[in-house]
Formats: C-alpha cells, sequence, structure tokens
C-alpha cells in the first residue's frame, strides 16, 4: 500500500457505486490520503439521464461508508462542464482539508455510441464537453492552486485505450480521448518547474455499470450474447482476462505516491497487454 497520508484529494465522476471512481478514492484513503468525491447529482436532459450519473444521494452514501470506516471524505456536486463547479469543487477540499495534492479527473461519457455518420452534434458536444472540457477545467484549477501551495502536486486523468487507437461507433469517444492525450503532455510541460506531475491512465474495457451498457451494445452489433463478447476480449488480452476496477485505483495510487516522482507526460496502458503503446 503507497503511502498518501496527509494528502488531499479530488476524484471527478465518483457517484456511482462499482465505478472507477469509486474505486479510485476508496484507494486514495486506504493509502491515508483525505479525498472530496463529485457527480453531478442530478440528471440533466437526456442525454445525462438518472441510469447514466451519479446522483447526489448515491455520491453521500459511499461517502458516508469512507467516513464510517474511519477515513475522511467529502461529497460535492460538480458538473463538471461548468468551469464555476470545478473551481468550487477544488475550493471545498482546501478549505474542508487545507490543501490540495491530487486531481483525479475521472468523470467521463461513455454511453452514447452511434456511427459517425448517425451522431448528432448534441451527441458529439456532450461527450467532448464532459471528457475533455471537464479535464481541462480539472487540470486548469488543480494547477492554480498547486502552484499557489508550492508543494508541487499530481494531477492524473482517466483516458482509454480509446487514446491510442479507434473503435467502431465511438467517434467522440475517441477523439476526447485522443485530445487528453495531448492535453496531459502540453500540461506535463508547463507545470513540471513547479513539481507538478501531470499523467494519464489508459484502462481497456472496464465492466462498470455503464461499460455494461457499452458490453450490450457492442454484442447487439455483432449478433453475439454479451458472454461470448466479454470471452472474446478476454482472448484476447495477453493476461487472459478483463480489467477491474481495482486495476485502475493501484495505477493512480502509484501515480500519488512517492515512487512516482520521476513520472510526468505519461499515457499508461493498464490493460493486461492488451494495448502495447
Amino acid at each position: 500500500m503507497y503511502d498518501l497520508s496527509g494528502k488531499v484529494a479530488v476524484v471527478t465522476g465518483a457517484g456511482r457505486r462499482g465505478g472507477i471512481g469509486e474505486a479510485i478514492a476508496r484507494r486514495l484513503v486506504a493509502g491515508g490520503a483525505k479525498v472530496v468525491m463529485t457527480d453531478i447529482g442530478a440528471p440533466k436532459g437526456e442525454r445525462f439521464g438518472a441510469e447514466h450519473i451519479g446522483t447526489a444521494a448515491e455520491l453521500q452514501s459511499i461517502v458516508d461508508d469512507i467516513k464510517n470506516g474511519g477515513c475522511e471524505a467529502l461529497a460535492a456536486v460538480c458538473d463538471v462542464r461548468d468551469e464555476s463547479h470545478v473551481q468550487a469543487a477544488i475550493g471545498s477540499a482546501v478549505e474542508a482539508f487545507g490543501s490540495l495534492d491530487v486531481m483525479v479527473n475521472n468523470a467521463g461519457v461513455g454511453y452514447i455510441m452511434n456511427s459517425t455518420l448517425k451522431l448528432t452534434q448534441e451527441d458529439w458536444d456532450a461527450v467532448l464537453e464532459v471528457n475533455l472540457r471537464g479535464a481541462f477545467f480539472g487540470i486548469k484549477h488543480a494547477a492554480k492552486q498547486m502552484i499557489a501551495q508550492g508543494n508541487g502536486g499530481r494531477i492524473i486523468s482517466i483516458a482509454s485505450q480509446a487514446a491510442k487507437r479507434g473503435f467502431p461507433d465511438l467517434a467522440a469517444y475517441v477523439s476526447s480521448k485522443h485530445a487528453l492525450v495531448g492535453l496531459t503532455r502540453t500540461a506535463a510541460l508547463e507545470f513540471a518547474s513547479h513539481n507538478i506531475t501531470v499523467n494519464t491512465v489508459c484502462p481497456n474495457h472496464i465492466t462498470t455499470g455503464l461499460g455494461a451498457r457499452q458490453n450490450e451494445f457492442r454484442a447487439k452489433s455483432l449478433g453475439i450474447t454479451v458472454d461470448e463478447l466479454l470471452a472474446t476480449r478476454a482472448r484476447q488480452i495477453p493476461l487472459g482476462r478483463v480489467g477491474k476496477t481495482s486495476d485502475i485505483a493501484a495505477t493512480c495510487a502509484f501515480l500519488c505516491s512517492s515512487e512516482a516522482d520521476y513520472v510526468t507526460g505519461q499515457n499508461l496502458d493498464v490493460s493486461g497487454g492488451q494495448e502495447m503503446h
């Protein structure tokens, strides 16, 4: 277990049980960090329906579990598409715990799937606004706070294997994740003199609640069952199994630790060998 004692982190998109954000937050607090967990909190239009988002109640229930386990955590409703919301979430961390040492941009939209010919502007905008603009706001305002503190920091964004190759029916998602790699590399160069590292973690497919919808969509498009789809995926992975949320959480904990002091501008594949770049 990496020692993260005294660190304060913000993790976006952490309001769904079984999700990557929850797993990251739990791993960070297990190492001794204090964590502000955020999610959008309530449905907002047809593209951000109740089945797709972390509600304020679900977010708070996760935070309550963490606090009942003796760790320190705080829930904050945050729509990452709104710059003022991201600023406020970071401000909540500073107000509650005294600093910001870690920013994890995990909030993302991966459930809007359609062929490029049928993809609407509204669908394109919804994906890019969360996956790229939201991460930009997180990087920007986390760096401002960390620079003001003068103690360095860690910024991590959750990208995807789709940051490195294309996938049918995911033009907006793939574009957002490719762009996130470029944003990360640029931020790493700009903030290195302040001892702020900036990296992405690039998982392969992980069956969270949202991932299950991706499975259903892909299996239907291929004319196979979800079980057959998952078996096919496992055969494509050298380590022989699909990814788990704990795999991503462990990598984030490493990047937050002193063991990763010399790692920046990287886009780390956590895919069981499925991606090798």
